[in-house]
């Protein structure tokens, strides 16, 4: 098994418990292992679901989520996917991103240096630190920048009831 990159550590497009899929009831951390038998292709993703199938990983979007005062504000980097294929799901108090980043290659695998971008499809859900209103979000994407703009719920905001009476006068 090849050592995953930074960046395949940073996005997630290499789960953490793959690293340590040689790693069985045979073995323990430090031991040798015979690479005859663990040997992966360099560009395989997978994940052997409960039929023994390869699927391929979603990676996991990182992201910057900071507060002004009236509103929660993310930021993602989704260079290459296109707006329309990325699914923003809002409750007030989680955020949900989703996409697909495709890949076009332009030559064959064996001509490649270096092969750090992540393709394929990403998720991230976030737990937002305070309930927001989700009637007024907002989302837009700039030179592969998305920015989602989450207006707080103003928990101080206070209106005055006027109180009807069902009673006809005169009766």
């Amino acid at each position: 098994m090849k050592k995953p990159s930074f960046l395949e550590r940073l996005t997630g497009s290499v789960p953490a418990q793959d690293y340590d899929r040689i790693l069985d009831e045979e073995h323990r951390f430090g031991d040798e292992v015979d690479q005859e038998t663990e040997t992966f292709t360099e560009d395989e993703e997978w994940d052997a679901d409960a039929q023994g199938e390869h699927t391929q990983q979603e990676g996991e979007l990182p992201v910057d989520m900071y507060q002004t005062n009236d509103a929660i504000i993310i930021k993602a980097l989704v260079a290459g996917v296109s707006p329309t294929d990325l699914d923003i799901s809002i409750t007030r108090d989680m955020v949900t991103i989703r996409g697909v980043r495709e890949e076009y290659q332009e030559t064959n695998d064996d001509n490649y240096f270096h092969r750090e971008l992540f393709w394929g499809g990403f998720t991230r859900t976030l737990v937002l630190p305070e309930e927001v209103v989700i009637d007024e979000a907002e989302a837009q994407e700039k030179h592969g920048l998305l920015e989602i703009r989450l207006p707080k719920l103003d928990k101080h905001r206070s209106t005055q009831l006027k109180v009807r009476s069902n009673i006809v006068a005169g009766k």
